[in-house]
């Protein structure tokens, strides 16, 4: 099979077909397959267009040309699409899956989620994978019949599980969970709609995440470039960025550090989505599943980097931790977007009426929990600007963030 070619459908792709279904029975589309109609709903929800205005290392104002929450997550579609293609999967579920990864991240980008975890601690705390499960199972408002988007059962578990299972089969949180706990947003779904926590997503979604990862480095790297915070030749401390700069100059001797550090990004990518492709089928031929319940159900990711390129993508990473998330510059203007939320949290919390009247929904029986939970999650949907705007108009100084 030629590079670029569609791979035939694989056995263990998710099929549209046979689908487990939404929560809320639907009339089949006549024109689309549920998972097509998944994703149309994703692109055409307020969650995703607020992405524009959301940050994703700089704030919105600082430049035109730097990511924000919406380019990020159409590049993360395109390689996820590109890795799915490949493979033989349902490019329709994995589109959805990556469209809608960020749907539940909070203004100011890690800031804000840092702000509203310290926020919401005493009430389960916030994490922007619970959050986007919110999003599409309640908080959009757009149907005459349901709360949220109504999306199929694989589109539900691939945004909950797609960095792999949440617990053990006897209910003991696992990973990044272990300490905390289930979040709240997800526990409490599950009782309605059992997305077995215990398995591994779908391939689908496993792709989404790592073309998530793919993204984020090429592409922060990129910004940073860009931003001036390191050059293309600081890059050179890790030996697999050493490895393209020096393959760019045998190629391009002459070429302008612009044109240099755009080259490096797409080699970068070109090499890790190789590098996935390469493991991934390994692992697939190893594994040999023959559904997608046996990918479900398998002991391990069967997508993913081999443990060298493991250890590459983990060096760019604490690169781009040092020079890029904790430079001064950055992390300045973080500390002031997580006052911003910090002083809105406390200020609806003592103030609800300043809560616009849509969210002004409380009743006599709404514990302390619920009307915190109910101004985070008016609060994650903000925008950076609309945060910025409400603190204006709440307090007397706002910060610049610049």
């Amino acid at each position: 099979m030629s590079v670029g070619m569609a791979a035939p459908r694989s056995v263990y792709a998710c099929d549209p077909d046979r689908s487990r279904g939404r929560l809320f029975a639907e009339p089949p589309s006549k024109t689309r397959s549920p998972f097509r109609r998944d994703c149309d709903r994703v692109i055409h929800s307020t969650a995703f267009r607020r992405l524009k205005h959301k940050t994703q290392v700089f704030v919105f104002h600082e430049g035109d040309h730097y990511r924000t929450r919406l380019t990020h997550t159409l590049e993360v579609a395109q390689i996820a699409r590109a890795l799915a293609r490949q493979l033989g999967l349902d490019e329709d579920l994995t589109e959805t899956l990556a469209l809608a990864h960020d749907l539940g991240h909070p203004p100011f980008g890690h800031a804000g989620e840092r702000a509203l975890d310290s926020c919401l601690q005493a009430h389960g705390g916030f994490d922007h994978n619970a959050q986007t499960l919110r999003v599409v199972t309640a908080l959009e408002h757009r149907y005459p019949e349901f709360d949220g988007l109504n999306l199929t059962w694989e589109a539900l578990e691939g945004i909950v599980k797609h960095n792999g299972p949440l617990m053990q089969r006897d209910g003991e949180a696992v990973g990044r969970y272990r300490d905390r706990g289930i979040p709240v947003g997800i526990a409490s779904y599950v009782k309605t709609c059992d997305l077995e926590l215990w398995s591994f997503a779908a391939l689908e979604a496993q792709v989404a995440a790592i073309a998530d990862d793919i993204a984020y480095d090429a592409h922060d790297i990129d910004d940073g470039l860009r931003a001036g915070l390191f050059g293309v030749d600081d890059l050179g401390v890790m030996p697999l960025a050493a490895e393209i700069i020096a393959d760019i100059a045998r190629h391009y001797p002459a070429l302008d550090d612009g044109r240099r550090g755009a080259e490096f990004v797409r080699e970068l990518i070109s090499y890790l989505i190789g590098a996935v492709m390469s493991e991934s089928v390994r692992r697939l031929q190893a594994a040999q599943p023959q559904s997608a319940q046996d990918v479900r159900r398998h002991d391990r990711a069967l997508i993913a980097f081999s443990p060298e390129v493991t250890r590459q993508e983990a060096e760019i990473k604490a690169f781009l931790k040092q020079r890029m998330y904790r430079h001064p510059r950055v992390m300045r203007v973080m500390g002031d977007a997580e006052q911003i939320l910090f002083d809105l949290f406390a200020r609806y919390q003592k103030t609800p009426q300043d809560l616009p009247a849509e969210w002004l929904e409380a009743t006599e029986s709404e514990t302390e929990a619920e009307r915190a939970r109910r101004i985070g999650n008016f609060i994650a949907g903000m925008t950076d600007r609309f945060a910025m705007t409400e603190h204006q108009r709440l307090f007397d100084s706002t910060p610049d963030l610049r």
